[in-house]
């Protein structure tokens, strides 16, 4: 498949390595031009390229970038885009960590719907409850009983079978949360984020979350996931040191 990655941070760069070596096409890009990913692009085999060609003429254009930098992509950049194109997004809201308060989030809006409303796109939601490191070594065959799986959402269902079988074709499991909305599920501060468990597991921690986001579940999920903040805040200091 043809597949523009936007974003070469830690979750970009490991998804191209590994795209790359099962042979998919892959363009890359990120906001400083494609003369900064020469050397990356050489190493992993993969063409360096602006956003605009991440997000174009490919079967899948993946956004993993900061959530604050999706206002800054350009208005048009899923423009005359085919409809078939997959759109997935694995960006994360952290307020106190790198991208403010955005207001839109601090109410109903999940994460990828905010994306969705921002770029015009229906969008897949995954690979952003999974840390780099475990995307990048733990992918395991068909059938092991300690498989990695990866939570899913989307409107569209063409869509989920095609990311669940790049999911397979990468060493996961799928799961389907169901649609778009549901993808509060495994944002930052909920039980399953970034702790890379089982189908099986998986499957039940999602539905011991139930089916509606209460203002009670709300504000533990943003309890935790500022505390899951503080803490990088201090590991970040302490590493400066």
């Amino acid at each position: 498949m043809n597949i523009g990655i936007i974003g070469a941070g830690l979750i970009g760069g490991t998804l191209a390595r590994r795209l790359s070596l099962l042979n998919h096409k892959v363009t890359i890009a990120n906001s400083r031009g494609p003369e900064t990913l020469k050397d990356l692009a050489t190493e992993i085999n993969v063409k360096a390229g602006t956003a605009y060609e991440a997000a174009r003429n490919n079967d899948i254009a993946v956004i993993t970038i900061p959530q604050k930098n999706i206002a800054d992509l350009p208005k048009d950049l899923f423009e005359g885009v085919k409809d078939d194109v997959i759109v997935i997004d694995t960006c994360n809201y952290y307020p106190l960590l790198r991208d403010g308060v955005i207001a839109e989030l601090e109410h109903d809006l999940t994460n990828s719907e905010w994306v969705q409303a921002k770029i015009k796109k229906p969008i897949v939601k995954t690979f952003n409850s999974i840390p780099y490191t475990s995307l990048g070594d733990a992918g395991r065959p068909k059938g092991d009983k300690n498989r990695i799986a990866l939570p899913v959402s989307g409107d569209r269902k063409k869509d989920k079978e095609a990311v669940s079988d790049l999911l397979d074709q990468l060493g996961f499991d799928f799961f389907d949360v169901g649609e778009l909305k549901n993808s509060w599920k495994y944002e930052p501060g909920t039980p399953t984020y970034c702790m890379d468990f089982n189908l099986e597991t998986l499957k039940n921690k999602l539905n011991d979350l139930g089916t509606i986001r209460t203002p009670e579940i709300k504000a533990n999920i943003i309890e935790q996931r500022t505390e899951q903040e503080k803490q990088f805040l201090e590991y970040y200091s302490k590493m400066k040191k």
